[in-house]
């Protein structure tokens, strides 16, 4: 994993045109990361699993309350009624005295004597209210007699039989469970693993600070070159899987990603990403601690910044001696309008 370095302090002071025209280190620069990869150390292994904890006691069983007890059963039906008692009808009371005679009716009227024999007596008119012949007497009806004395009451019947006991009540209805016991108390934590040893310390990368001639201190990587490549030049990834020389200029030929350090059309050859480059014949830098920008020409580099409209600024790294340089592409560009 690489590793960045920034600086402590970040320089606000704004860039000088004029400096910045004569190729001269700029605040700006000073503000960039500088990234240096190593080997990453070897994760340590993993703790051994504490043992599990014993299990806690199990809880007492609760004690249920009793169930309610079930409604009284409905009450039998009621027994028949005795037959009524066989007593005697009391005497009945006295005749009451016989009410006065009534007036006698008047005498019928003679019968004309005839000339014959002497026609017969009428006959008496008949005692009572309706007299056929002649008039009924007018005469009061006598007073009605006085009613006899109620008889006494019989003797009371005997006492029906009891009637047949009821059904039984239906069974009432179950209590309610009993409350549950209480939890018994939690097993004891299991003891904590053994920490995992630690792992080995990963390779530190130290650079050479001045390389032999032609030589390199840093990251690189073997990669397919795409076609041919100068030794020095700046390459970038194309879409093909290959490197090849990048440009300011052309949009699909940059950000480049690093310096080829070894001259061919094909095959694998190394690729420097990071680190320093020494190389006495190609490099002929004229400002010590100034700024390497991609430059416009196919896989060169330069302390000029591009200015054209639609082409790309690129840090490529910075200048550490006339012959040496310190090799950082930025995956960042800024590109004029």
């Amino acid at each position: 994993m690489p590793l960045i370095i920034t600086h402590a302090k970040v320089s606000a002071i704004a860039d000088d045109p004029a400096a910045q025209a004569a190729g001269e280190v700029l605040p700006s620069d000073w503000n960039a990361e500088h990234i240096i990869s190593g080997a990453e150390g070897a994760t340590g292994g993993t703790g051994a699993m504490g043992a599990t904890g014993a299990t806690g006691a199990t809880g007492n069983t609760g004690a249920g309350n009793t169930g309610a007890t079930g409604g009284t059963g409905a009450t039998g039906a009621t027994g028949t009624t005795g037959q009524t008692g066989a007593g005697n009808t009391g005497a009945t009371g006295a005749t009451g005295s016989t009410g006065a005679t009534g007036l006698t009716g008047n005498t019928g009227l003679t019968g004309n004597t005839g000339a014959g024999n002497t026609g017969a007596t009428g006959a008496t008119g008949a005692v009572g209210n309706t007299g056929n012949t002649g008039n009924t007497g007018a005469g009061n009806t006598g007073a009605t007699g006085s009613t006899g004395s109620t008889g006494s009451t019989g003797p009371t019947g005997s006492t029906g039989s009891t009637g047949s006991t009821g059904p039984t009540g239906a069974v009432g209805n179950t209590g309610g469970t009993g409350n549950t016991g209480n939890t018994g108390g939690t097993g004891a934590t299991g003891l904590t693993g053994n920490t995992g040893g630690t792992g080995a310390t990963g390779t530190t990368l130290v650079l050479t600070e001045t390389p032999a001639d032609q030589g390199y201190s840093g990251i690189y990587v073997s990669l397919t070159y795409g076609e041919a490549i100068a030794t020095g030049a700046a390459v970038y990834y194309a879409s093909d899987a290959t490197v090849k020389n990048a440009n300011a200029t052309a949009g699909a030929a940059y950000p480049a990603m690093g310096i080829a350090m070894e001259a061919a059309s094909s095959g694998s050859h190394v690729v420097l990403v990071r680190g320093i480059w020494r190389d006495d014949t190609r490099q002929n830098w004229g400002v010590t601690g100034g700024t390497v920008y991609l430059s416009t020409s196919s896989g060169t580099m330069s302390q000029t910044q591009p200015s054209a409209t639609d082409q790309a600024i690129q840090v490529m790294g910075f200048a550490m001696s006339q012959r040496r340089m310190f090799v950082n592409p930025s995956p960042d560009f800024v590109t004029h309008t």
